[in-house]
């Protein structure tokens, strides 16, 4: 290819492209291969997903916990207030 043709390589997908400088139009491009995963890989992830999820869950109940406590504490204040009023 000429020197007025570049070559760029997406970062994510692993996509090439030629690009010609001068016309300023793509020339080839080449998706690269899909790497075929294994059942253990796929099922590993899933797990690992799992996991996260769970404890993801946990960390929301917990800090929904946490804001209802506040809530109660600052309703209780209000109302103790009022009784002294």
């Amino acid at each position: 290819m000429s020197e007025k043709v570049f070559e760029i390589a997406c970062p994510h997908c692993q996509t090439v492209i030629w690009v010609d400088g001068e016309n300023r139009r793509v020339l080839k491009s080449e998706k690269a291969a899909k790497k075929k995963e294994s059942l253990d890989e796929l099922l590993f992830k899933e797990k690992q997903k799992k996991n996260g999820l769970a404890g993801k869950f946990e960390a929301t109940a917990a800090l929904e916990q946490e804001k209802l406590k506040k809530a109660r504490e600052k309703f209780d204040k209000a109302f103790e207030k009022k009784d002294e009023d």
